[in-house]
């Protein structure tokens, strides 16, 4: 089995503190960067599609949508 690099252990605990709902200056704080900008860079594309999941289910829990 392969080492999985430490890097990339860094970068799944981020992914997996966001997708719990844990605010992005906690995230930027845990991780060392200067700032929230750059945690935000790296890890748009995660909040983007927890952003689209949360108006998905929040339409759907109001809206009885038949496809």
């Amino acid at each position: 089995m392969d080492k999985m690099p430490i890097h990339a252990l860094r970068h799944t605990h981020a992914v997996l503190l966001l997708e719990s709902g844990a605010d992005m200056k906690y995230i930027q704080e845990r991780l060392g960067h200067k700032s929230m900008m750059v945690t935000a860079d790296v890890y748009s594309h995660v909040s983007k599609k927890l952003d689209q999941n949360r108006i998905k289910n929040y339409v759907s829990s109001i809206v009885e949508l038949d496809f």
